[in-house]
């Protein structure tokens, strides 16, 4: 029967338990137990001493527990059969983890079914070695990472697909805005874990959650991104959806040669691209209405040889209320500068915005190069500059007297920089 002197196991990290092949051991056996490990002695598959770092000596008097099972003769030099393990309690911090497959959400925000991955690592540590022994290896000869990744994947990733999809639903966030949230969800599916992990004498040290994504080559994903990118750039040039439909559906029309209606569609364009576009469009074809007479059954367009607007002579200066001369510039009572509106003729304050009479909205000067600029023009046709006031901040359009930004809050001066 052969006697085992020296018992030692220097394994890698990634194993955690390991049995000693050789079960027969005498009394006078030295076993070596290296920093971060534990040594549990089994008798009859029962676990009986546990030893720690150091060398030690297996005999009766520090192994109280075997005087009742092992019988000693010859002075206490008799082999005996034993099970010896080693396990090592140094701290993991490299196990990885992800989805096997992407887990299918509906995006709360956007109303989208869209899949989603995640991925990341965790740290244990062995906390109870013979509560891990003897629930979680068993009679393997070996315990290692790959064994429990495989053991505790599936109960891992459920809890991973619930926090998830419970922060989706219960903050009303985008999926493309959960990484914001990565560090909030680790800690949660963390305090999930921990009590499911002690119950195998297994602690968990950390749990990260490196990336939530979606895969870039799903139908769902692109038609998300392509309608966000479409929304940025209306944002930008500053039209609604519904406005550039109806700008596509004035075109298509304005092509259209078999319509009687083509050629005043495509006079509307002209102004529509001139005005602006959805309500100034509107605005510039109620202008064109005034002055064309259209015939309902020929379908015959005829000028009124009237316009709208009256004459100088029968308006009054907006500042002494005296009649202005015909032709004249200048008030002949008062000399205050001759204001006038270009749809009825009426008088105004020099910095007027919009008519006092009829309501009409005056052209502004270009900030650049000072030409007039008529009303929802967004680009001055001289220098191209743009004509829309926006904020520096976020850049979105901020309107004339607003002192500050409609979407981020910051304050505007009167130029429209800040």
């Amino acid at each position: 029967m052969a006697l085992v002197e020296v018992i030692k196991y220097d394994g890698t990290p990634d194993v955690y338990a390991w049995k000693h092949p050789n079960e027969e051991l005498g009394t006078w056996t030295q076993l070596i137990v290296n920093e971060s490990q534990e040594a549990i002695l089994y008798k009859g598959g029962k676990a009986f001493d546990t030893f720690g770092p150091g060398r030690h000596t297996l005999s009766t008097l520090n192994i109280p527990l075997l005087n009742n099972i092992v019988n000693i003769p010859f002075g206490g030099h008799s082999p005996f059969a034993a099970e010896i393990w080693y396990v090592n309690r140094i701290s993991n911090l490299d196990m990885k983890w992800g989805t096997t497959a992407p887990i299918q959400l509906q995006d709360p925000k956007y109303k989208i079914i869209i899949p989603v991955r995640a991925f990341g690592q965790m740290g244990i540590r062995i906390e109870d070695s013979r509560k891990f022994l003897v629930k979680l290896v068993g009679t393997l000869s070996q315990f290692d990472q790959a064994d429990i990744s495989r053991y505790f994947r599936g109960l891992l990733l459920m809890n991973i697909n619930e926090s998830i999809s419970s922060y989706l639903v219960h903050k009303q966030i985008s999926i493309l805005e959960i990484n914001a949230y990565i560090s909030e969800i680790s800690n949660h599916v963390k305090e999930k874990m921990m009590p499911v992990f002690a119950e195998f004498g297994i602690e968990i040290v950390n749990l990260y959650m490196d990336s939530v994504n979606t895969p870039d080559d799903d139908p769902s994903v692109k038609r998300l991104q392509e309608a966000l990118a479409r929304k940025a750039e209306m944002d930008i040039v500053g039209y609604t959806y519904q406005q550039e439909r109806s700008f596509d559906t004035l075109e298509g029309a304005a092509k259209n040669e078999g319509s009687t209606q083509a050629g005043v569609m495509g006079a509307g364009l002209g102004m529509g691209m001139g005005f602006g576009l959805g309500g100034a469009f509107g605005q510039g074809m109620a202008g064109l209405g005034r002055v064309m007479d259209i015939t309902g059954g020929s379908g015959n367009v005829q000028f009124n040889s009237s316009t709208s607007s009256n004459s100088a002579a029968t308006q009054t200066c907006d500042k002494c209320s005296q009649p202005l001369t015909p032709g004249s510039k200048f008030c002949a009572h008062c000399g205050d500068k001759y204001h006038s509106c270009e749809h009825c003729g009426a008088d105004n304050p020099e910095n007027a915005t919009a008519c006092k009479s009829c309501g009409q909205a005056f052209a502004k000067p270009c900030r650049s190069c000072g030409t007039a600029l008529k009303v929802g023009v967004k680009f001055c046709p001289e220098c191209g500059s743009s004509a829309v006031m926006t904020c520096s901040s976020c850049g979105h359009a901020v309107q004339p007297g607003q002192k500050f930004c409609p979407e981020c809050g910051q304050r505007v001066t009167p130029e429209g920089e800040q």
